[in-house]
């Protein structure tokens, strides 16, 4: 499966009906992006278990910047509805495999614990932000 064009539109719907996901946030004149995108295809044509999508930050500027994306290529992995990885850089084939693999392993209960966890421990402190 290739990688799918996200938009403000069908954002929260990628995320919140697909167990994994991957974002891409590039723009077209950016070299790193441009040498990242190979990359990133090449994994979405061999995970069908994963949504591999790309957000063009020129053409979605409000959604890059909800996202607080500073640089690009900036990756995201989503696992169960939550934000589990956000880096900027470009990976090489092997890195991004590690990362898919790492993303595929994580034990979702203990992940979905720890945010009950912060979120309680937000509340409890007048839900301020740090």
């Amino acid at each position: 499966m290739a990688s799918i064009e996200i938009t403000e539109t069908n954002l929260n719907e990628t995320i919140s009906e697909n167990d994994i996901v991957f974002l891409d946030f590039w723009a077209e004149w950016c070299g790193p992006c441009r040498a990242f995108g190979p990359v990133f295809e090449r994994a979405s044509e061999t995970h069908d278990d994963i949504v591999f999508g790309k957000v063009n930050t020129e053409e979605q500027q409000q959604l890059a910047a909800a996202a607080g994306i500073r640089s690009i290529p900036t990756l995201m992995a989503f696992r169960e509805n939550v934000l589990v990885y956000s880096q900027p850089g470009a990976l090489g084939d092997a890195q991004f495999t590690q990362l898919i693999d790492a993303v595929k392993g994580l034990d979702m209960e203990k992940v979905h614990a720890d945010v009950a966890a912060q979120k309680a421990a937000q509340e409890k402190s007048g839900g301020g932000q740090e």
